[in-house]
């Protein structure tokens, strides 16, 4: 593999993984939010039956919290580079796995009422991508390029620094030679100091 291809194949397996780790979160949030079973309780008549339906985030109340900080930990991944970014790829894989664990008691749990199991396999399937995009960013993360390294300041030499700091700047026009000083002073008394 030539020095041009591996950046490339860097920013596409960086892509892929916070694809992984996004679409995971987003589908198990999504997925815990829904209605996992529905409970109806008979009243006497006329009245109409209560349905009582619980979401996956009722039964669960971390679940929609460990998907929300799994799908920000994905685009922090962006953010990263190094040995933080694979730190994060590993909390990101057991984030995963703790979400794929909440949709997997969703599916065996005994809920009372009409149990919707899709919901909880969805769930499952969300925290299995998370984890793999995680798993994939320990892996691999570290050698992928950063983002917007090409926007930081570029730093200096100690040559090109020291003439900038040998001379102080001075103004250009009708202020060029005074001190800064007489400038407010000119101000106090009224009077224009870049006048002259």
């Amino acid at each position: 593999m030539s020095d041009g291809e591996r950046p490339a194949a860097g920013r596409r397996q960086l892509t892929y993984a916070v694809l992984l780790c996004l679409a995971g979160a987003g589908l198990a949030f999504w997925a815990a939010t829904r209605s996992w079973s529905v409970e109806l309780t008979v009243r006497p008549a006329p009245l109409p039956p209560v349905r009582d339906a619980r979401s996956g985030a009722g039964l669960l109340p971390w679940l929609p919290a460990l998907a929300l900080v799994t799908l920000a930990g994905g685009g922090a991944v962006l953010a990263t580079r190094g040995r933080l970014r694979r730190l994060l790829g590993v909390l990101l894989g057991v984030l995963g796995l703790a979400v794929a664990a909440g949709g997997g008691y969703g599916l065996v749990a005994d809920l009372d009422g009409a149990v919707s199991r899709q919901w909880p396999a969805l769930c499952l399937l969300g925290g299995l991508l998370a984890a793999a995009g995680g798993g994939w960013t320990a892996w691999r993360g570290g050698g992928w390029p950063a983002m917007g390294a090409r926007y930081e300041r570029p730093t200096r030499t100690a040559a090109q620094s020291a003439p900038a700091a040998a001379e102080p700047a001075r103004p250009a026009g009708p202020m060029a030679g005074r001190r800064t000083t007489e400038a407010w002073d000119a101000l106090d008394r009224g009077e224009d100091p870049t006048a002259g």
